[in-house]
């Protein structure tokens, strides 16, 4: 059975249907979502790195004076601590109820969509206290702000945010031979070079060698962090020209950053990037094994505009593939949670106030029983997409437990028999619609829909 345009963008391209809230009608209103500002940012904003860095630093600066006063700490120096403690794990969980928040509430489900895929794409999973901290920072400077520009400037503002070079230990690569690397008798580290090429450009079947690493390797020394962010030290950058897939990058002269743009620059329009990128969108968004013929379209359509972004979801949105039947895809719990709040018109003033109890509460700690933990990605690759990965005993337990209990705090005044028809539309088949209505109560009924095939899957 295919269903209607509207359903189809609703749930493939969005995060389903929510009171209220605009239909798409045609490709060109889903990615005129990206168009203008990012109103839902701008309704649930968070600090940014200044402000971040003075949280973590007031903390450590609590705990240094604690410990040195030992036993002998007063009752507000230990206040003082704990005060400290709880602003760092408040802007952590602020993070991420801002990721759902902003998901649950919006009406550019698209751009939504679009932000958590990049996150993906450039994942980190933070270690530490000052990385937690940093963590949210990379979706809101970095990520958010490129969705719908070139690549190149997302691929620069990702790759190189504090967050991601702190997660890959760039900050540890030093030059062999450059000044601080022949003092310090420190070394190279490849992590970000390895993963800029295997993961966030031509994919891990993509044209290049182990050399070419290393000389990537080489050519990113002298990127690193401090209490202002991401700076480049050029005494810590490995001195002479490096060779980066047969391009040779930088001169005798002094090391500089704009070397190292150059080779961003080149790997954005390299048709292996084009191609790793348009399928990871289409399987993402269409199918887990998307169409040939879709994937083409897209590359192609990205090498002709220059890596622009809004070229490479156009060729998507308009390829005839895209909208076929739903039910390829399986929700990722994210997706999943936030789904399953708008469909339950869970109003702006009880997101708004949910807290850090009630985030944790209704969102990551069901998220992380559903086998999808907001700050623990498996690894750089992020979150698996095959339908396999979700499709669990343990997980399909766990959104059967929380559907009932969101059905049972939010879903007291609504009907199964109509909340079946609002949240699926025509993607409800004639047995879920019947089993709605002959539920033995309210709350079974209404965790009868969200547990079902067809809410999630898209």
């Amino acid at each position: 059975m295919v269903q209607s345009f509207e359903t189809l963008a609703a749930i493939r391209f969005g995060y389903g249907f929510k009171k209220g809230a605009p239909d798409m009608r045609d490709a060109g209103q889903v990615l005129a979502q990206l168009r203008g500002a990012d109103v839902a940012m701008a309704a649930f904003p968070t600090p940014d790195y200044t402000e971040r860095r003075g949280v973590y630093t007031h903390y450590r600066e609590q705990v240094r004076r604690a410990k040195k006063a030992g036993k002998k700490a007063d009752r507000a120096l230990r206040l003082d601590v704990q005060r400290a403690k709880r602003a760092r794990k408040h802007l952590v969980v602020r993070d991420i109820h801002a990721r759902f928040a902003r998901a649950i509430l919006s009406d550019t489900g698209f751009r939504e969509r679009l932000a958590i895929f990049w996150s993906d794409h450039f994942t980190v999973a933070p270690k530490g206290q000052w990385p937690q901290i940093l963590y949210g920072d990379m979706m809101d400077a970095a990520i958010r702000p490129h969705l719908a520009g070139n690549f190149l400037d997302l691929l620069l503002a990702a790759a190189l945010h504090p967050s991601m070079l702190i997660y890959l230990d760039q900050p540890k690569s030093y030059g062999p031979n450059s000044p601080r690397g022949l003092r310090s008798d420190k070394g190279l580290n490849e992590n970000l070079a390895r993963e800029l090429l295997e993961l966030h450009t031509m994919g891990v079947d993509g044209g290049y060698g182990q050399n070419d690493v290393r000389q990537l390797a080489e050519l990113l020394t002298g990127i690193v962090t401090t209490d202002q962010g991401m700076e480049f030290h050029e005494k810590q950058a490995e001195p002479g020209p490096e060779t980066v897939l047969g391009k040779p990058y930088g001169s005798d002269a002094e090391p500089r950053f704009s070397d190292i743009r150059e080779f961003f620059y080149d790997i954005s329009r390299h048709p292996d990037t084009a191609r790793n990128l348009a399928r990871k969108l289409a399987v993402h968004f269409v199918a887990d094994d998307p169409p040939e013929d879709l994937v083409r379209a897209m590359q192609q359509a990205y090498l002709d505009s220059g890596a622009e972004l809004t070229a490479l979801y156009e060729a998507m949105l308009e390829h005839p593939a895209s909208w076929g039947a739903l039910g390829g895809k399986v929700k990722q719990p994210f997706g999943f949670v936030v789904s399953g709040l708008r469909a339950l018109d869970v109003s702006r003033d009880t997101v708004a106030n949910m807290g850090i109890s009630g985030t944790r509460r209704m969102m990551s700690i069901p998220m992380a029983a559903m086998g999808q933990s907001m700050l623990r990605a498996p690894g750089p690759n992020g979150w698996p997409e095959e339908a396999e990965a979700w499709i669990t005993p343990q997980g399909i337990a766990a959104r059967l437990q929380w559907a009932l209990v969101v059905s049972a705090v939010y879903g007291a005044e609504l009907d199964p028999r109509e909340f079946v028809q609002t949240s699926l539309r025509d993607a409800a088949g004639k047995t879920l619609i019947l089993a709605a209505g002959a539920a033995e109560n309210r709350n079974e009924g209404l965790a009868l829909v969200l547990s079902s095939p067809e809410f999630n899957r898209r």
